[in-house]
């Protein structure tokens, strides 16, 4: 029985206005470096991806989690740059760069987004966000509209553990008080989405454009509610890809998932 679905946030559910190095690399001219978006870019995702997990945990407070967030951030801006360029001020361009993705205005919402939660809501599906992210992810949510759909929200500074772990869905799934097998997550990073929710017992689905038709999973199930009960497909086959956001409801409700 699918009973709750969770989502991923940035790159999922909303994203940025222009690419993130080009953002990174606009801000930096303004404060003296001069660099390409390439370069800024390609050295933004080799640094997020040997940076530790922005995962603190609870028990801390919240002044304190603000804090921790800003300085992870700090750090992994300052390798971006490493070998790229010298700032006379790092600190007024950090402060700068994290104001603005902090804005909710350089952001934007996935186009298919509020009618998938809304159906989704309306099968009784219950929501909820599994992120990456630190708390400026609440404001987004709401400035973008789409907060009011949701029941939970995990991010990783808060649940201490950051996706691919698997105890932060199982951190998710406690809030909701369900088993794994009831729960889907929907998410755009094979490694970080997909193989986390696998590792946990989830159902996933993995919303991309470019190989949306090297979809696995069982074969279609004959149509029905989304809430409808199935012969479950065994976990190694639970998942799918899909083009875009718009496609995850006809897509659960087709392959009987979870």
């Amino acid at each position: 029985m699918l009973r709750v679905v969770f989502f991923d946030a940035a790159g999922t559910l909303f994203h940025t206005r222009e690419p993130a190095g080009l953002s990174y690399a606009k801000i930096a001219r303004r404060f003296g470096v001069e660099a390409s978006e390439r370069l800024v870019g390609d050295s933004f995702r080799r640094s997020f991806g040997a940076a530790p997990g922005l995962a603190f945990g609870p028990g801390h407070e919240a002044a304190k989690l603000r804090r921790l967030e800003r300085e992870w951030w700090g750090q992994l801006v300052r390798a971006t740059f490493a070998g790229i360029g010298h700032f006379a001020d790092f600190d007024a361009y950090f402060d700068t760069l994290f104001a603005f993705f902090a804005d909710p205005a350089n952001w934007t919402c996935d186009r298919d987004a509020p009618a998938l939660l809304a159906a989704l809501s309306e099968h009784g599906i219950a929501l909820g966000v599994i992120s990456n992210f630190d708390h400026r992810i609440y404001r987004i949510l709401e400035a973008l509209g789409l907060r009011r759909y949701f029941d939970s929200i995990t991010i990783s500074s808060e649940a201490g553990y950051a996706k691919p772990a698997p105890e932060i869905f199982r951190v998710a799934l406690q809030r909701h008080s369900l088993p794994a097998a009831d729960a889907v997550h929907v998410g755009d990073s094979e490694p970080l989405d997909v193989g986390g929710a696998r590792a946990a017992g989830l159902g996933a689905v993995l919303v991309d454009p470019q190989n949306a038709d090297l979809a696995e999973g069982p074969a279609p199930a004959p149509s029905g509610e989304l809430s409808g009960r199935r012969e479950p497909p065994g976990p190694e086959n639970r998942y799918l890809r899909v083009r875009a956001l718009g496609e995850v409801a006809a897509a659960l409700g087709r392959r009987g998932f979870p």
